[in-house]
């Protein structure tokens, strides 16, 4: 099978945060999705991310290797959190993409991984 990034875009600002009664409600509801992933066999692994301002960005120009505070997008939506699923096609990722997007109410990206070469 292969494998598929399903990836959670968020917007960091306090106004995009829900309130904690509603946020330990999709909390729960993730935790349900995840065993669910689980039960079938489409788990890999999964991950929420801190927030981007704790990200530090390591790139090399001309030859020097140089590191900066910060995320390297900066836009609005970060990448807030990811599973890794096994799915036979990405009709049946996208299945899984929507009951992830449904539990944690964020948009999610769906992104197959490359082949590994033969």
């Amino acid at each position: 099978m292969k494998q598929y990034l399903l990836a959670v875009h968020h917007a960091e600002d306090e106004a995009s945060i829900p309130p904690p009664e509603v946020l330990a409600g999709i909390m729960k509801d993730v935790d349900v999705f995840n065993e669910e992933l689980r039960a079938t066999g489409a788990w890999v692994f999964a991950g929420g991310l801190h927030p981007s301002s704790t990200a530090t960005v390591v790139q090399v120009k001309d030859g020097e290797v140089i590191t900066t505070d910060g995320p390297f997008a900066e836009t609005k939506e970060q990448l807030g959190g990811f599973w890794i699923v096994k799915a036979p096609d990405l009709d049946a990722a996208l299945s899984l993409a929507a009951k992830g997007a449904v539990a944690c109410q964020l948009p999610v990206e769906v992104r197959p991984f490359q082949d590994d070469p033969e």
